[in-house]
């Protein structure tokens, strides 16, 4: 559904983005992460045919984004970080309007906006003025125009933005929805949280180009390694640590609790358990730290990271 090779895009002598290669499958939903001013902002608009790639190819739907992109832009729903609505239209007006653009007849129209309206948590809102919504509110009717004509592929940047809790799920949960139809999406966002509970995939960019790209277990197991485990006893530890050290790689120890890594841990757990017991300590816990898509973005993201580091 959505495909790029060596795609970039220059200004004057500034890169934005170059030789960037990805490509989504439909029902997928890829979350593209990056700092400020990693290119993510242009790759989207350059797929949106917004635009025209300085060098490299993309398609989205099957469309070449610089041989056709009117098919292209037919295809997309597209959601800016800013949506930039026209204030002293109602929520529906506005709709209406944007479904003619979309080729929409009025009736379609404003049954889908209303339906939309709706699933957002807005049925009241639709003939109040755009002026008088809250961000959040806005940013909803952002979202609903992107949705408005069934698009096949949803480019999204920070939908849930100034949204708060109760908003930003209801949100989440409709673009899941989307993904179960078979559409591709694409989701820029800042929220790591947000990014690891929704995506298929992550991809990170940095420096204008793809530096990390996978699942986010696969991205923690190649980039974090082996996640820590950490063993609670049932007394303050005296000594009794170099005992262990022949079984399991120590990385920290404090009062009654040790943390440590191996790579086999069917079959070091059930031993260090056993060397525990044989010391006189009784085990409160064993379990595995969670690794969070948070540290794998700052190792990539960092200024000593090497690129790339796919």
């Amino acid at each position: 559904m959505i495909e790029t090779e060596g795609l970039g895009k220059q200004f004057n002598d500034f890169t934005a983005v170059r030789d960037l290669s990805l490509h989504v499958d439909a029902g997928e939903l890829l979350a593209l992460l990056g700092p400020n001013g990693a290119g993510k902002t242009t790759t989207v608009r350059m797929l949106g045919a917004i635009l025209r790639p300085t060098t490299g190819w993309a398609k989205v739907n099957g469309y070449d984004v610089a041989v056709e992109p009117d098919k292209v832009r037919h295809a997309i729903g597209m959601l800016t970080e800013q949506p930039g609505l026209y204030l002293r239209m109602s929520g529906l007006e506005y709709l209406e309007f944007y479904g003619r653009l979309f080729g929409l007849s009025d009736a379609a129209s404003r049954q889908r906006s209303l339906a939309l309206f709706e699933r957002f948590g807005m049925g009241g809102e639709a003939e109040r003025r755009l002026g008088e919504y809250s961000k959040g509110m806005k940013q909803k009717v952002g979202l609903i125009r992107s949705m408005l004509h069934d698009p096949a592929v949803l480019l999204l940047d920070e939908p849930t933005s100034a949204m708060d809790p109760h908003s930003a799920k209801l949100v989440r949960d409709s673009i899941s929805e989307l993904r179960n139809d078979k559409r591709a999406i694409i989701l820029c966002t800042h929220n790591l949280a947000e990014a690891e509970a929704m995506a298929d995939r992550i991809a990170i960019i940095k420096k204008g180009t793809i530096v990390a790209t996978g699942t986010p277990n696969d991205l923690k197991r190649r980039l974090l390694g082996q996640p820590q485990l950490e063993v609670k006893v049932d007394r303050v530890l005296n000594g009794e640590i170099t005992e262990l050290e022949d079984l399991v790689t120590v990385e920290w120890t404090r009062g009654n609790t040790i943390r440590y890594r191996t790579d086999q841990p069917e079959l070091v757990n059930p031993r260090l358990v056993s060397c525990l017991h044989g010391l006189g300590l009784g085990v409160v816990s064993l379990y595995e730290l969670p690794q969070s898509l948070e540290d794998v973005y700052m190792s990539v993201v960092s200024p000593e990271a090497e690129l790339p580091v796919q």
